[in-house]
């Protein structure tokens, strides 16, 4: 009995050693196995692990793949894709939303301006006709009257004692023969003076003459052209212009209206 146990035991370790060296063996044939079939290795899901101990010599280390760049427009969520999508809806509907302001601006600054040319071209058209202007006088002071009230309130004056041009023209005509002589009234030294002074004239080749007729030609030249305030200069020269008092004051009258339609003319074409 003494002898049989030692040899068991020694049959025994025996054995424990073969078999550990066949698990070794078998091991290592299986880690040579899956390091030299990748596809093996990747079905079991230890490619990496038996590449690294399998060929640890042979094989680099494997670098490891950046972890994929998803693009804005993919990454984004459909909430955020929402509000970008939202906010450039906005941004088109405000360009819009300043076009049509901007158009509209300009618009109506032309309907005002239309609207203050059309007052200011029948004030005109009044005053040449010699009518009143009626329903013209408010529409003259809401439109012009706070920055041209001077030239307002001259309209309106004019208005209210029309002058027409052909009057003037016809006026001027008939007071011609009293027009080119000295008055009655003059003293005689200043008929004795004006009779000399028509008898010998020196004056420069490019200046008019000042002897009655050819100034009272003039003035009505001028006067048949429309341009009433060198009519009037003209006429203020003639030796008889005493005698005409009314026709100068109506020439005024008529020549400060028209500058005063000139002006809210100006200012409505200016207008915005």
């Amino acid at each position: 009995m003494t002898s049989t146990s030692p040899r068991r035991s020694t049959g025994l370790a025996t054995i424990l050693l073969l078999g550990l060296l066949l698990l070794i063996a078998g091991a290592a044939v299986a880690v040579l196995a899956l390091a030299r079939y990748p596809e093996a290795a990747r079905f079991f899901g230890i490619a990496t692990e038996v590449s690294e101990i399998a060929l640890p010599a042979q094989a680099a280390p494997l670098a490891l793949a950046p972890p994929p760049v998803r693009s804005p427009a993919v990454s984004a969520s459909p909430q955020a894709s929402r509000a970008v999508d939202a906010m450039a809806r906005v941004s088109l509907l405000e360009a819009r939303l300043a076009a049509i302001e901007g158009a509209a601006a300009r618009a109506e600054g032309s309907a005002v301006r239309a609207d203050a040319l059309l007052v200011a071209f029948a004030a005109r058209r009044a005053i040449d006709r010699g009518v009143a202007l009626g329903f013209l006088e408010p529409l003259l002071q809401e439109r012009f009257g706070p920055r041209h009230g001077g030239a307002v309130a001259t309209i309106l004056t004019a208005s209210r004692r029309p002058v027409r041009l052909d009057q003037l023209q016809a006026d001027f005509q008939s007071l011609g023969p009293r027009l080119k002589v000295s008055p009655p009234e003059a003293g005689l030294w200043q008929n004795v003076r004006r009779e000399l002074g028509s008898l010998v004239s020196i004056r420069r080749a490019d200046q008019p003459s000042q002897s009655p007729s050819p100034t009272y030609d003039r003035a009505a030249a001028r006067l048949a052209a429309g341009q009433v305030d060198q009519a009037l200069a003209e006429a203020m020269r003639l030796p008889g212009i005493a005698a005409a008092p009314q026709w100068v004051a109506d020439a005024r009258i008529y020549i400060a209206a028209h500058r005063a339609l000139d002006e809210i003319e100006g200012a409505a074409l200016l207008t915005r």
